[in-house]
């Protein structure tokens, strides 16, 4: 079964009704968030819509009677990392920018928890308020399970699921950036490569991670040790270097998972008195825009972020429009911008 492809026959509002023991009207009440209905028979209708999966058919001026115009970009992060992380900005630009010449509004979602999935995320998406969901930022964590959701889905990077495979996303070469960042590095003749990995319940924590593995293992120099992780802030990449120079002093170069980590690795750099080149090469991943405008320039992985937003939405365009369409999993190619910090 793929993602677009029901789950059972779309119930009608008067199969939400006959279940949970209401008329049909009071229960397009609660479906309309009108008032004069008890909170407690308002949760039964709303579980009972939940539980059998009615989506709601609104019909737009010039679309199809069981589609509504709109698609939910869900990122699952809290709100200030939303606001904080420049990538999240950029994959929306591109979404937008793929969105803009079919007139269809996005819905913002933002899950922290399973708890909020399931509450909020899920309810909305089965309820027929988007026709179709774009997920942003998944963690194993929280194991969103997405053949529940109801809708054609895709996901920008590769989703934390078993079932991964069934469903379209769009990620970038993190494994193969990460390997040429530490290559890179090794062609410069430093010898003790330290890294900040990323999450571990992500998968481009998982895959840059990867990455740096191998390309330091190919010669013999594969040390736990040298490896520190961050959760992709600015604090954590400082909170790491300094982790990483008690254990190692003499590191003399170290490859960051993400930019913003890069950025708090510099400035523990600079608090411990170590100069980066000179003593310490860094090389981030990301090109964000900040890594032009740290001292020194940021050397970095460009993965065209913009473009994986883009290519997410057309790709859920094409399931939402074609419920036989397969699947697509795509992974766009990443490169190293060469800067002053290594």
């Amino acid at each position: 079964m793929t993602a677009t492809e029901p789950i059972h026959a779309r119930p009608t509002l008067a199969d939400v009704a006959d279940a949970a023991g209401v008329s049909t009207a009071t229960a397009s009440r609660v479906l309309n968030g009108l008032g004069n209905v008890r909170r407690e028979t308002r949760d039964q209708v709303e579980r009972t819509m939940l539980a059998l999966g009615y989506v709601r058919q609104r019909a737009p001026r010039g679309l199809p009677a069981d589609r509504t115009g709109s698609i939910a970009l869900v990122v699952c992060e809290e709100g200030m990392r939303l606001f904080a992380d420049p990538f999240f900005a950029r994959v929306l630009g591109g979404v937008n920018k793929e969105l803009a010449p079919t007139d269809i509004q996005l819905a913002l979602l933002m899950t922290q928890s399973v708890k909020d999935y399931e509450t909020s995320v899920l309810r909305y998406l089965r309820s027929g308020h988007a026709d179709g969901a774009l997920f942003v930022s998944m963690h194993g964590r929280y194991p969103i399970d997405l053949s529940r959701v109801g809708v054609p889905v895709a996901s920008t990077g590769r989703p934390v699921c078993a079932q991964a495979a069934r469903y379209s996303y769009v990620d970038s070469d993190n494994k193969g950036g990460a390997q040429c960042a530490v290559r890179h590095l090794i062609a410069l003749g430093r010898g003790t490569i330290a890294t900040v990995a990323g999450p571990t319940d992500m998968t481009p924590g998982i895959d840059r991670l990867a990455g740096y593995r191998e390309a330091v293992g190919e010669n013999g120099i594969l040390d736990p040790g040298l490896v520190a992780y961050g959760d992709f802030s600015q604090p954590s990449g400082e909170h790491a270097i300094r982790l990483l120079l008690e254990r190692r002093p003499d590191i003399d170069a170290v490859f960051v998972a993400s930019d913003l980590m890069a950025i708090g690795v510099l400035r523990g750099l600079r608090k411990a008195g170590r100069r980066v080149p000179e003593d310490v090469a860094v090389i981030g991943f990301d090109d964000a825009p900040a890594a032009r405008l740290t001292d020194p320039p940021l050397t970095t992985i460009r993965q065209p972020v913009e473009e994986m937003g883009a290519r997410t939405a057309r790709e859920l365009l094409t399931l939402i429009g074609d419920p036989k369409a397969q699947p697509r999993r795509v992974v766009l190619g990443t490169e190293l911008v060469i800067r002053e910090s290594a």
